[in-house]
């Protein structure tokens, strides 16, 4: 199985970037070019986008009332120089919103790695692009680094809510995101995993107790966490903070937490959020009974 040590071990060995390995060893694995599997990503990148703008529609709203609107509120007052934290950060958190907004709202979307995290990688790609005028192959690039994140934590615990919560979905989600900024933003592979392994250890024990049983709430929220998480990992990482434990052993760690969790708290709308009474008082408009 996959390892971020074994991947560092290439990237230092070759001066290449994390990037440039997973790349070069997915086009391998897939008898494909490099350049194939780069056409490829750039249309995922692409879609990325879209629904990033897409999300900001203010007219936009999911079938059960609960989700849309919210993306362009938070766009709306960063545009107008209000936002709390700056113009970099509202963006962030606008984009995370509209990405996560277009998929509860049926719009297409990549997941990244699933479609209930999807608005955190685009969130922070597009944000970082736009704040350091970057090209666009640099945020194609660093979805390979993310994918290879992905990969590792899919292949050595689990990227699934059923299975190992939230962390597991927004977690990684962000794990990603972080690694893949870092290595926009300059950082050498041994950061991006520093970065991988910070944004991880933030969210360990995350449940995942969706009102309702809809990917909606708190899930569209929850991804703005994960993208402030991830760039706040990058920034720690570029500026030489080290994970004290290493990116594998945080994603074995979050395996077992997740293996620990009960059942109520691993998407069953059973626990959590989704047992409060105002959560189960959504559950029987929507459906008529508790889910």
């Amino acid at each position: 199985m996959p390892t971020i040590a074994g991947y560092l071990q290439i990237a230092e060995e070759t001066g290449k970037t994390l990037s440039q390995v997973v790349l070069e060893a997915q086009a391998e694995e897939l008898g494909k070019t490099p350049e194939e599997l780069k056409e490829k990503m750039r249309r995922n990148f692409q879609v990325m986008l879209e629904s990033a703008q897409e999300g900001e529609n203010p007219e936009l709203r999911s079938a059960s009332g609960l989700t849309g609107g919210a993306a362009a509120r938070v766009m709306e007052r960063t545009r107008q120089g209000e936002s709390l934290c700056g113009e970099y950060f509202g963006k962030a958190v606008a984009r995370a919103l509209a990405v996560s907004e277009c998929n509860a709202c049926m719009g297409r979307i990549v997941a990244a790695p699933t479609a209930g995290s999807c608005g955190i990688l685009p969130a922070a790609l597009i944000t970082v692009m736009e704040e350091k005028n970057l090209p666009e192959e640099s945020a194609v690039m660093a979805l390979f680094t993310a994918a290879g994140i992905g990969m590792v934590i899919a292949s050595n615990a689990t990227v699934s809510g059923a299975q190992g919560g939230c962390q597991a979905e927004v977690g990684s989600a962000s794990a990603m995101a972080a690694a893949a900024v870092t290595e926009m933003a300059g950082g050498t592979a041994g950061m991006c995993a520093n970065a991988c392994a910070m944004a991880l250890k933030n969210v360990l024990g995350l449940v995942c107790d969706p009102v309702a049983g809809l990917v909606e709430v708190p899930c569209v929220k929850r991804n703005v966490m994960g993208v402030v998480n991830a760039l706040a990992a990058a920034e720690m990482a570029l500026s030489g903070v080290e994970s004290v434990i290493p990116a594998d052993e945080v994603i074995l760690a979050m395996k077992r937490v997740g293996n620990t969790l009960p059942a109520t708290l691993r998407e069953t709308a059973e626990g959590g959020l989704a047992d409060t009474p105002s959560g189960r008082q959504i559950a029987i408009r929507l459906f008529g009974k508790t889910k």
